[in-house]
């Protein structure tokens, strides 16, 4: 059995910068109490013999040549396709 308590709840609400009535914290110590128990289950398994698995799908990275392909449009092309310019670069609202 876990050891949740209401306080723990309003540490973790308080540490998510949540504000949670009295009603919900107790709902949600109940919720988190069952997420601990149904996990602790695994606790049962027996695990004995059983390698770690940490790719299923046999996948590898691929990686490519970093090359270079020269292409038919040139730059002042692509430039007057831009909606705004300046010193010879495509020109964006700044992102902060």
């Amino acid at each position: 059995m876990s050891t949740i308590t209401n306080d723990d709840v309003r540490h973790l609400a308080q540490l998510s910068g949540l504000q949670m009535p009295d009603a919900e914290i107790k709902s949600l110590c109940v919720d988190i109490k069952e997420i601990i128990n149904y996990i602790n289950q695994l606790d049962e398994l027996d695990t004995d013999g059983v390698e770690p698995t940490y790719q299923v799908t046999g996948l590898q990275n691929v990686w490519r040549d970093d090359e270079i392909i020269d292409s038919s449009v040139s730059r002042q092309q692509l430039l007057a396709l831009a909606a705004e310019q300046s010193d010879n670069c495509v020109k964006v609202p700044k992102v902060l």
